[in-house]
């Protein structure tokens, strides 16, 4: 396969970039550093337009929307999640898959049965709502809504979209206390991916196969 990944300088990205160029498939992995394959900042539209460009006629059999931020962490409701969270956040979040998407939807109908991965989050869903975290609950909830949109648009094109929590995972943003390992959580998520189809495009699922409440 030709699998395209954004944020895959650290973390889940990283990890999902390095367990399929170990099973053979061709990755270009995206990220806003200078060590990035390919120059990716989600919250921009030129950045965008540009990557498209480079990537010429290429065609992706699988895009892995993973760049995104958590930024009101451990704020308070008495002075916390500023407006400029709010807006850095949905950029990233929300816009930035979007953008993505639509950047590359040429390359994906160059593929015979191209996929979306969109790295969501339980904490978007309207089913667990156990308070704080607004702005980051708020982004993955309006993500989740964008890629059941999207599947329903794209699936008389054989395009599938699923969206997926990746589990509590200990990465830079996760934190030491996280349930489960990178390793874990590519390993599951790579699974899912894989099971993705038109039968299951829409779907909500966790990194461990369960279908999540949305």
């Amino acid at each position: 396969m030709d699998i395209l990944i954004t944020g895959a300088t650290r973390g889940i990205g990283a990890g999902l970039a390095a367990h399929y160029r170990d099973a053979g498939h061709a990755v270009i992995g995206t990220g806003r550093s200078a060590n990035a394959q390919l120059t990716l900042d989600v919250t921009q539209p030129r950045s965008h337009t540009d990557m498209a460009a480079t990537l010429e006629d290429k065609a992706i059999d699988l895009l892995v929307c993973n760049a995104g931020v958590y930024l009101d962490k451990g704020d308070t409701l008495e002075d916390g999640f500023g407006p400029d969270l709010w807006a850095q956040t949905f950029a990233a979040n929300v816009t930035g898959v979007f953008l993505t998407i639509q950047a590359l939807l040429p390359h994906l109908r160059r593929a015979d049965s191209a996929k979306i991965a969109i790295i969501g989050s339980q904490m978007g869903s309207d089913t667990r709502a156990p308070g704080g975290s607004y702005i980051y609950r708020a982004s993955k909830a309006a993500v989740l809504n964008l890629g059941r949109n999207l599947a329903v648009d794209l699936k008389p094109e054989g395009i599938a979209v699923g969206v997926y929590h990746p589990g509590w995972v200990r990465t830079d943003m996760g934190g030491d206390a996280a349930d489960i390992s990178t390793d874990e959580a590519v390993h599951g998520l790579a699974a899912r991916f894989d099971a993705l189809g038109m039968d299951n495009t829409g779907c909500f699922e966790t990194w461990d196969g369960r279908d999540h409440p949305f």
